[in-house]
């Protein structure tokens, strides 16, 4: 078998952790420590993350969609695909240098979605936006670490508190859509969504299409 090859490295802000990315040969692995973040060969339920979530957004003219978390690219793209053409990506990616992976070496990946016109690429922390723009988007996307029982870094955390969808649902305008990824299913969690004021939709998917493991979907929408 092809071994894993390390190309780069790329630090988390304010954290002593570090991403790290590998290739074996058509294959991409972005890794903290020795958890695997992603894979470029299971992107299904990454990709219905996208579609789902802005498959909801069908009466929306122009919508405005928040993404946080770009990993290989494939939410922002299965995102853009699920958009008319007036619609805007703002993808909110905490590490720079998984932004310049996207711009180079993984950009084939998912189709090069950041050099589409409705995307903007912000280096900083969802949270940031999320608390600064109250009311100002038709969707947001979560696909940020593991999900909320499979952190591998604790500044991700407040995402999956009750502060944190505190902070989502003001964000979101009445009748928005969070969409939320994660490795596994978390019956807590959905509670804590229902208790934050969000109509619940939990939903199973295919990590690599139609086959491979499980992975979970939450679709909560805002209550008007």
């Amino acid at each position: 078998m092809i071994p894993w090859e390390l190309l780069d490295r790329a630090p988390v802000p304010d954290d002593c952790e570090e991403l790290l990315l590998y290739r074996r040969g058509e294959e991409y692995s972005i890794r903290v420590n020795r958890t695997e973040l992603m894979n470029s060969r299971s992107h299904g339920s990454e990709e219905a993350l996208g579609e789902l979530a802005c498959g909801r957004l069908a009466a929306c003219p122009d919508p405005r969609i928040l993404i946080g978390g770009l990993g290989m690219g494939f939410t922002t793209a299965a995102a853009l695909n699920s958009l008319g053409s007036s619609g805007e990506v703002i993808v909110a990616e905490l590490v720079p240098g998984v932004v310049e992976w996207n711009q180079g070496i993984l950009g084939h990946l998912a189709n090069h979605p950041l050099r589409d016109d409705r995307v903007t690429v912000r280096a900083v922390d969802v949270a940031h936006i999320m608390k600064e723009e109250p009311g100002a988007f038709d969707a947001i996307l979560l696909d940020v670490d593991n999900g909320p029982q499979g952190l591998s870094s604790n500044i991700n955390k407040r995402l999956y508190t009750r502060e944190g969808l505190k902070m989502a649902f003001s964000a979101l305008r009445p009748d928005g859509v969070l969409g939320i990824w994660s490795a596994s299913p978390d019956r807590e969690f959905s509670h804590r969504l229902s208790r934050s004021g969000f109509a619940v939709e939990e939903v199973n998917v295919r990590a690599r299409n139609h086959s491979g493991g499980h992975h979970t979907i939450w679709l909560a929408i805002r209550n008007s």
